[in-house]
């Protein structure tokens, strides 16, 4: 009998102890993000757009998990429930550049618009390029002894 008792005092002890536990975590604010994903080059939107949403720790460490979201025919895309702190957004299109950045979420609704450019030409050492200065003479082979 006597341990019957012990028993439920310490089991409504540890259940107290849980209830002040829980009571002290604190509530996360959450907020809405929307995003709008659009062409540099005229602003139309980019359908089926992968917009990636990773959480960024204190020392802008990206931490594990993420999320992702594809947009709409309009090149929109939302979530509900996003924690306030850093955000590290990667957006991917084909066809066009992968855009990242991070942002501080300290809103209860943000709207971020990223505007996509088209991938730059790439450069090779075979075409002409107008822009450097073509008075400067290749340096003289050396003769190599046979």
């Amino acid at each position: 009998m006597k341990i019957a008792i012990r028993w439920i005092a310490i089991s409504l002890l540890l259940l107290a102890l849980a209830a002040i536990a829980a009571a002290k975590k604190k509530h996360e604010p959450l907020a809405t993000v929307s995003f709008l994903v659009v062409r540099d080059e005229n602003g139309k939107p980019i359908r089926n757009a992968a917009v990636v949403l990773h959480p960024v720790n204190d020392h802008d460490k990206q931490e594990r998990g993420g999320l992702e979201l594809k947009t709409d025919p309009d090149g929109k895309a939302s979530y509900d429930g996003v924690p306030y702190g850093k955000l590290r957004i990667q957006v991917l299109a084909h066809g066009f550049q992968t855009y990242g950045d991070d942002y501080d979420v300290n809103e209860p609704s943000m709207d971020i618009t990223v505007k996509m450019k088209r991938p730059a030409g790439q450069y090779s050492i075979y075409e002409n390029h107008p822009a450097e200065n073509k008075d400067q003479k290749p340096p003289e082979e050396e003769e190599k002894p046979q």
